[in-house]
Order: C-alpha cells, then sequence, then structure tokens
C-alpha cells in the first residue's frame, strides 16, 4: 500500500517530527511505502486557491505554488491511505496541518485516514484528534475508529523516532492492523467502482 503521512506542525522546535519518523517506519516495517508530507517544509502559503483551481492555471502568479502541489497531487492519486501525525494547539488542530489538508478534496475521496496525535502532557494530542475526525471525512478521508495518541511525547519517542515506552513499543500493533484492514477494504471498494 502507498501511504501519505501528512505532518503538520510548522513550528521550529517541533517534536511531530519524532511521531512522524516513527509512523513511517512502522508503515514500512508492514511493507507499505510510506511518503512524508512535511507541512513545515512545503511551507504552503494560507490556502487562497485550492489545486483543482490551480491545475489548469496559467497565470503567473500560479507557478510556484503548482510546482510545489503537483508532487502531491500525484502522491494522492497512489495513495491507499493516509495517516495524519497531529500535534494539539490550544485543543485543536496545528494551523499548518488545516491548511495543508485544505489544498486537495477529490484526491482524497474512498481513501481512509488513521490519526496518529500527540502533545507534551500526559492527555497525547487527543482532544486535537477530536477535532480531525470532524475535519477529515469531510474532505473525503474518513478516520479508522482507533486513534494512536503519543503522551509526553519528549519521554516517549527520541528524536529518530524509537519508541522508548514498552506500551508504544508493543501496544500499537493493533492500531496498524486497523488501519492495514481498512486500507485493503477501500482499495478493493475502489477497483470494484465508486458511488461517483
Amino acid at each position: 500500500m502507498v501511504v501519505a503521512v501528512l505532518q503538520g506542525s510548522e513550528r521550529s522546535e517541533r517534536m511531530g517530527d519524532r511521531a512522524a519518523k516513527w509512523v513511517i517506519a512502522q508503515l514500512e516495517a508492514r511493507g507499505h511505502e510510506a511518503v512524508l508530507v512535511d507541512a513545515g517544509a512545503l511551507d504552503l502559503p494560507i490556502l487562497n486557491k485550492m489545486w483543482k483551481e490551480l491545475k489548469g492555471s496559467d497565470a503567473k502568479e500560479d507557478a510556484a505554488l503548482k510546482a510545489k502541489l503537483q508532487p502531491l497531487a500525484e502522491l494522492y492519486a497512489r495513495a491507499d491511505g493516509f495517516a495524519v501525525v497531529s500535534g494539539e494547539y490550544n485543543h485543536s488542530v496545528p494551523p499548518g496541518l488545516t491548511n495543508l489538508i485544505d489544498y486537495f478534496l477529490q484526491e482524497y475521496f474512498f481513501r481512509p485516514s488513521a490519526i496518529v496525535c500527540y502533545s507534551t502532557t500526559p492527555f497525547g494530542g487527543v482532544r486535537a484528534a477530536m477535532q480531525l475526525r470532524t475535519l477529515l471525512p469531510e474532505v473525503g478521508l474518513p478516520t479508522i475508529p482507533s486513534l494512536q495518541p503519543i503522551a509526553s511525547i519528549g519521554a516517549s519517542l527520541s528524536e529518530e523516532g524509537v519508541a522508548l515506552t514498552q506500551d508504544l513499543a508493543e501496544k500499537s500493533g493493533k492500531f496498524f492492523d486497523e488501519f492495514d484492514w481498512y486500507m485493503k477494504a477501500f482499495k478493493l471498494g475502489r477497483a470494484a467502482g465508486v458511488p461517483y
């Protein structure tokens, strides 16, 4: 399966890199192609035009943004699922992640998403995950039932994305098993035909 791993924090001292590396390692260990989509590295402007409006544009002012978004459009067309790695900002979703998600729409349809949330506190970013439960299905990315919270991320994952706690190292398998199942089921469904 091809999985786009969306990492949404744009802060200079962000901890989400650890979570994204861990997610990629977990997916690759299962034989998936995991591709990082980093909002911080992309440095996208605040949404003005969606990809569907930009892709046919010949305007010079749209050229640089089109060049940034074209590889994402190609990746998303191949993707079987989306792993969304989110911190928690003011009990909600990081603005960079929302902005990244909002650039696309049809490219997400009939593909599942899995939420990996984190924070520096024991809550593990679950309040942001609840906001993502509203946002992701609205753009066509239904979420799998389970969440994977990472509490106290600085003590739970190394800078290289290696699990430092027994819970994270040993008890996350069911989450990825569930994501696998949904990706396979949705892929079969897309192959059989979608309702529109």
